[in-house]
């Protein structure tokens, strides 16, 4: 088959595909702190790495008719900072809840009975017990288009500025992911956990 983007029930499909398409995804569980000093903690799906050196990130952040934005975005916008939390196994549920529709201003780290634990380079805090979290200074923020229902979305690109890594996860020099289980984003409401992990040689290598 082939339809035009958002054209798919169109072509027959209940729902749109495109991020059953693109995935797996890793999740960026975004802790943040507006001018206000409120603390903020939230998933993201549309994350990824985009440079080793100098190390940088990025996500994006819906923007809601009229220009509302999600509270991580405005923490960031008001403050510069955030900090990248990777969600294992043992934090699925924990970002599961902190994904909920709370009013601004409300700490999702109280929601889901999680630690917050004070970074290093930023003001906003990591989440105690995950496997590494990424501290970042706010690099750029890119509107993207908006669509017709005047929705859309910014990309916000972070350099990191420090990184911490759970001694326990490390193995010979290197993250095994068998001692936290990275949890991926799929499409629709699915989820998945890598544990199928092998190794192969580039013809360069």
């Amino acid at each position: 088959m082939f339809f035009l983007p958002m054209q798919h029930k169109a072509a027959g499909l209940s729902r749109n595909p495109l991020k059953a398409i693109v995935s797996p995804r890793p999740i960026a569980w975004v802790s943040s702190r507006g001018a206000d000093d409120s603390v903020n903690l939230a998933p993201y799906s549309f994350f990824n790495a985009v440079s080793e050196d100098p190390a940088m990130l990025f996500f994006s952040a819906e923007v809601l008719a009229g220009g509302k934005r999600k509270d991580s975005l405005r923490n960031i916008e008001e403050t510069g900072e955030f900090t990248v939390n990777v969600v294992g196994e043992a934090q699925f549920d924990a970002m599961n809840i902190s994904s909920g529709n709370y009013p601004y201003g409300d700490n999702e780290f109280i929601h889901a009975g999680l630690e917050m634990v004070a970074s290093e380079t930023v003001a906003t805090p990591r989440v105690g017990g995950a496997a590494a979290a990424m501290e970042c200074k706010l690099h750029d923020t890119i509107q993207l288009p908006r669509n017709a229902d005047d929705r859309g979305y910014v990309m916000v690109i972070g350099i990191v500025t420090g990184i911490h890594v759970d001694d326990a996860v490390v193995v010979d020099g290197k993250i095994a992911y068998d001692r936290f289980v990275p949890i991926s984003r799929l499409g629709y409401r699915d989820y998945g956990r890598v544990t199928d992990i092998f190794e192969a040689v580039r013809p360069s290598d």
